[in-house]
């Protein structure tokens, strides 16, 4: 037995010293080896960033400023300062050298403070005495190209790799890519908007992102020609655009030009002037903008006067209904999922989440030799809805109320490629010289086309904070990533795509969500029935009194109280079979929670328990037969 246990504790020491010798090894060796088995692949490198890197053909210097000592009591920011050295340190080993990273912790009244000042770092207060932390970046190159990160965001952790690559790109590639912009909307900030009244007089951030990667130049709203020197044509909301503007757009694509076209059945930030004389005007003025005449050419179309609405996508709204505030999915607002995008497509393969505000439909049109592949599409169970729901103000409830599930996905956006011609075979318009006017496209075009306008506006996809006066996005959906990964892709530029979408996504319960979409339809559908049961009864009761005599309409026969009395009966029988049905929604999911909550606390410990038990019978049955022998 005493030599049983001397063995024993000799094998323990002589694990733990080749642990230790193992661990050493390890990081003298390969102190960048890892494993990341994280299902989204979080703490890999994309490709687009190995692909950067190892494009660099000068030195670049990355200056990493973090109060560490200042800021060690706030451990959020300490784990994330930690992330952000180890992603920096992984940029310079695989850089082949051409990063250099110099680290530092900005003590105040230091030479290290100093220099984050002079590179515009944000500084934040940490006491009552003034003294400030820094957790920024700064990076330089050999000809005087200096960019910054003012201050990491915790919350924008998700977006860390893209924002270093981006930094590290512009470093590189200092000659943006030029946008022509043409929109009818506000986009620059413009006049506010009375219905938002938080996006008016400043600029989408949606813009202000583009104008960070690429040089975008405002085009006006009426042009006889695209400039040469513009790269991606993007459209947004083209509302009555003059002949002559077709014109100059249709021989830009012609000519080899690339072209993002955003336009919408129903723009709900395209707020017509008020009129004092008549305010309902305003609201059934059109919101409506297409390019019909081009569309027909390049093979696509709008559907005139239609939304899609999908139940299956809907986006959860409260409301004030006829049973006090309720949660109902509103089917004209959509929140899109990996499911719903295009994954084997440039543009759309990493997003995490897209949502659409009243949105419309595009087809294929004609037998024309563009391809049209969807980009983002609905569920199958959407349908075609009437723009005139919406035109005097939304409501949610009726539109669940009225909804009829469908069959087939519809398309939201699509890339159109292939060979097209011009959509003015007869020559350009009057007063335009068309001597050189192109007649079909030598090489395939490449065109992106939205039907929707108000993904673009910050109320649909972020949340603007002001952060020691400066603006901070902290965005609730990859809008953005979707956009500038089209810019890029249309520019020729794919490096930077996969580093769109790697923010993090919700991660929601879909059984939960069916149950409740389930339940939402029966109680919509009870709820219809009473409303049905209500007006059927009044009329009865308009019918009855149309039949009584003289002076004695106002009196209520025995036979008009008793239907309005079995009327009432029933409408509090059927409440409290509303009531039933959202307690078992309740109850039902608060069981789907139960069922969940063991499966995660208690299978793991049972299955260790279960392990271990044979593994220790295992052991028995040796040492017995061992005994034995």
């Amino acid at each position: 037995m005493l030599k049983t246990r001397l063995l024993s504790g000799t094998s323990l020491l002589i694990a733990g010293a080749l642990l230790l010798v193992i661990n050493v090894l390890a990081m003298t060796l390969l102190p960048a080896a890892r494993f990341d088995l994280t299902q989204s692949r979080l703490y890999t490198l994309s490709d687009g960033t190995k692909s950067i890197l190892s494009k660099l053909d000068e030195p670049i210097t990355l200056r990493f400023y973090f109060s560490e000592k200042a800021l060690g009591s706030v451990p959020s920011i300490m784990t994330y300062g930690r992330r952000v050295r180890e992603l920096l340190e992984e940029y310079a080993s695989i850089s082949n050298g051409k990063i250099k990273l110099i680290v530092a912790d900005p003590v105040a009244f230091s030479d290290e403070e100093d220099q984050a000042v002079r590179y515009g770092l944000q500084g934040v207060p940490i006491d009552a005495g003034g003294s400030l932390a820094y957790f920024g970046l700064a990076g330089t190159n050999t000809v005087d190209g200096q960019e910054v990160v003012g201050f990491f965001q915790p919350e924008k952790e998700d977006a860390l790799e893209y924002d270093l690559t981006k930094l590290v790109y512009k470093l590189t590639s200092p000659k943006a890519k030029v946008v022509g912009l043409l929109s009818t909307l506000p986009m620059d900030g413009g006049a506010p908007n009375p219905f938002a009244p938080q996006s008016g007089g400043r600029e989408w951030m949606i813009l202000s992102q583009l104008k960070q990667l690429f040089d975008v130049r405002n085009l006006g709203g009426d042009i006889d020609r695209v400039p040469d020197d513009v790269n991606v044509l993007m459209l947004v909301h083209p509302k009555g655009l003059s002949e002559k503007t077709q014109y100059a757009i249709d021989q830009f694509v012609l000519r080899g030009g690339r072209a993002m076209v955003f336009v919408d059945p129903y723009a709900e930030q395209d707020v017509p002037p008020s009129d004092p004389n008549n305010p309902m005007a305003a609201m059934g003025a059109p919101r409506s903008s297409n390019l019909e005449k081009l569309f027909d050419a390049w093979g696509v179309q709008l559907v005139p006067g239609r939304l899609a609405l999908d139940v299956r996508t809907a986006t959860r709204v409260t409301v004030r209904g006829n049973f006090g505030p309720q949660n109902v999915d509103y089917v004209a607002w959509l929140t899109l999922d990996p499911s719903r995008m295009n994954r084997s497509d440039f543009v759309t393969g990493e997003l995490k989440k897209i949502t659409i505000g009243s949105g419309g439909v595009l087809v294929k049109k004609g037998e024309g030799t563009t391809r049209f592949t969807p980009l983002l599409e609905t569920s199958e169970e959407a349908m075609l809805g009437d723009v005139s729901r919406l035109q005097f103000g939304p409501d949610p409830v009726s539109l669940i109320r009225d909804y009829q599930r469908g069959g087939k996905k519809l398309a939201l956006a699509a890339r159109l490629s292939g060979k097209v011609k011009t959509a003015f075979p007869n020559g350009a318009p009057a007063g335009m010289d068309g001597a050189n006017q192109i007649k079909e496209s030598k090489e395939d075009v490449n065109i992106l086309v939205v039907a929707d306008t108000d993904l673009l506006a910050d109320a649909f996809w972020v949340d603007v904070q002001d952060f020691f006066g400066n603006r901070v996005s902290v965005p609730r959906a990859s809008n953005d990533a979707f956009v500038i990964n089209a810019v890029d892709n249309l520019s020729g530029s794919n490096d930077l795509i996969s580093l769109r979408s790697r923010e993090k996504s919700a991660r929601p319960f879909e059984k939960v969500q069916e149950l409740k979409q389930e339940t939402e339809q029966q109680f919509r559908e009870r709820e219809r029935q009473l409303q049905a049961h209500l007006q059927e009864t009044e009329r009865k009761i308009s019918e009855m009194q149309r039949q009584k005599e003289g002076g004695n309409k106002l009196i209520l026969s025995p036979e008009q109280r008793a239907a309005i009395e079995k009327f009432r009966a029933e409408q509090v029988q059927t409440r409290k079979d509303l009531r039933g049905v959202q307690h078992e929604l309740t109850k039902n999911i608060e069981s789907l929670g139960t069922t969940l909550k063991i499966l995660n606390i208690g299978a793991i410990p049972v299955l260790v328990i279960v392990l271990a038990m044979l593994l220790a019978l295992i052991r028995v049955r040796r040492m017995k037969r061992h005994s034995l022998a």
